[in-house]
């Protein structure tokens, strides 16, 4: 599929993996780019936890070489300190610098980090200078329709943005206050692509292939970003991937194609984070996985239960074994 260029950066799709705290940690995307993903996020990092050494920084702007291109994240309202954080880090192996202007969550906003940066552009613009002059790689952003539902501003953040010298910017078609209810307003994303000439990632209910394709043909947006369409869902990317190159609908994947996807993830999960917190966090994995497959419910009691890697690998080829014939892997 043809992709799109951000700064010197080459995408070879359209397809990119949006930033999920918690969830799109190196392991995930690994997953996500062998699956076809254009360009992964890391989550945020917080460029104050960088300055004064927060004992988590190092893991969360760690990139491995398998899912590049990365955008690696970060957050913060002092331009200086960003600033200095993008001097520190121009020699790691990520390829892109994003800043999160969207994060609605209070510890964030309440800081005037997050998308509470959508009611200051001034500091915005501020914040983008800092970056560029002190960045090797390109500097993007990503924003939300607007702070509120009444203050949709995503145009003229994008408008000053681009004339700070923003490489590209990903649109959250949501306010802060809608968080993730409600529907995603497209139009927004649209207006924000017709009033810049930078690329332009439109973000947003996005969680099917018809979904992308009207995403592209309603909005002209560059790129699509996907982020909780898919969390147990890796295949999304290779399926939409698929249905835009070929019109092409790929069946559902098989019970052992399954088993293997939450198989390797586990794995890559103990082997980066050690077995105490890879068997932990794969537990919110596996809900994911297996939401709306039968007695998942069920499944779910005994996944929090799990304390090794044999635990969890018996535990899962029961499971698949119990639901093999069920019409959830029908092709």
């Amino acid at each position: 599929m043809k992709g799109f260029k951000i700064g010197d950066v080459e995408l070879n799709g359209r397809l990119v993996l949006g930033p999920m705290a918690g969830v799109t940690d190196l392991p995930f995307r690994v997953l996500c780019k062998e699956n076809g993903v254009a360009l992964t996020y890391t989550e945020m990092v917080s460029a104050k936890g960088f300055k004064y050494k927060n004992k988590n920084t190092e893991e969360l702007i760690t990139v491995d070489e398998r899912e590049r291109p990365t955008s690696l994240q970060i957050f913060g309202s002092d331009a200086d300190i960003m600033g200095e954080m993008a001097a520190a880090i121009n020699d790691r192996n990520f390829d892109i610098l994003d800043v999160n202007m969207g994060c609605p969550v209070p510890k964030v906003v309440n800081n005037g980090e997050g998308s509470a940066l959508m009611e200051t552009p001034e500091k915005i613009a501020e914040i983008i200078k800092s970056l560029k002059k002190n960045s090797k790689k390109p500097v993007t952003i990503k924003i939300r329709a607007g702070f509120t539902v009444a203050n949709k501003n995503a145009v003229e953040v994008a408008k000053i943005a681009e004339a700070a010298g923003v490489d590209a910017i990903a649109v959250h078609g949501r306010t802060r206050s809608q968080y993730y209810s409600g529907k995603a307003d497209w139009e927004i994303i649209r207006a924000v692509k017709e009033a810049v000439s930078i690329p332009i990632i439109g973000n947003g209910d996005v969680v099917t292939e018809l979904d992308a394709k009207r995403m592209l043909e309603e909005t002209g947006c560059d790129g699509i970003m996907i982020a909780r369409g898919a969390r147990g869902n890796p295949w999304i990317f290779n399926r939409i991937n698929a249905y835009l190159e070929r019109g092409e609908i790929l069946p559902p994947p098989t019970a052992d194609e399954f088993l293997s996807m939450i198989l390797r993830q586990a794995t890559w999960m103990i082997e980066y984070k050690g077995l105490y917190t890879g068997v932990r966090e794969m537990r919110k994995h596996i809900a994911w996985f297996t939401a709306g497959y039968p007695n998942s419910t069920k499944l779910r009691g005994e996944v929090n239960k799990l304390e090794t890697y044999e635990d969890l690998q018996r535990l899962m080829e029961n499971y698949v074994d119990s639901i093999r014939t069920s019409r959830a892997f029908e092709r």
